[in-house]
């Protein structure tokens, strides 16, 4: 069995679209955690929607392009995910895989994009960091050696001095609460 961190964001009708997602996850898959829900500004296009974002902990034997096939592309394509030029635009929902194991590699897509894992953002956006880290805290990043908590305090200290707006933690919109 493969352990498998997922990243799940929407700004358009976020409050139905993650809970649906996660249910869609749960039925395809084995859902073994689930962050809390945090909402961030969007990257890039900034005059659209913040987001939601939360990470997801599955249990399976496919491989990251069956992953991309069977559950990413199916999830999306159930709740209208529509794909444009600008990959910062508003979405329905958007799921990408952040860990696969403690493997680093890349794979094409039936799109014939190339993705690696882990996925880049998690250096990057807080965003990321911050819910795959309240799953796996002390797991370590497998390309920086820093525990994913680490990895989450040190993007939290930079967007702070930077001035970027805050993370919020949506307390009142847990989908661990609603998939019990």
């Amino acid at each position: 069995m493969h352990r498998v961190v997922l990243l799940l964001g929407s700004n358009i009708d976020k409050e139905h679209n993650l809970p649906c997602a996660l249910a869609l996850l749960d039925e395809l898959t084995t859902v073994i955690a689930v962050s809390s829900i945090y909402e961030s500004a969007p990257q890039g296009l900034k005059e659209q929607p913040s987001f939601f974002n939360a990470a997801v902990t599955i249990e399976t034997e496919l491989t990251a392009f069956q992953i991309k096939q069977s559950l990413i592309d199916t999830i999306e394509r159930e709740l209208r995910r529509v794909r444009t030029a600008d990959k910062n635009a508003p979405r329905t929902i958007d799921l990408d895989i952040v860990l696969y194991d403690d493997a680093v590699f890349t794979y094409s897509g039936a799109d014939g994009r190339l993705r690696f894992v882990p996925d880049p953002d998690l250096e990057r956006f807080v965003h990321v960091a911050v819910p795959v880290a309240e799953l796996l805290p002390d797991s370590v990043h497998p390309v920086t050696g820093q525990s994913l908590a680490e990895l989450a305090e040190t993007l939290l200290a930079a967007a702070a001095q930077a001035g970027e707006p805050p993370l919020h933690k949506r307390v009142e919109f847990d989908l661990a609460e609603r998939q019990r």
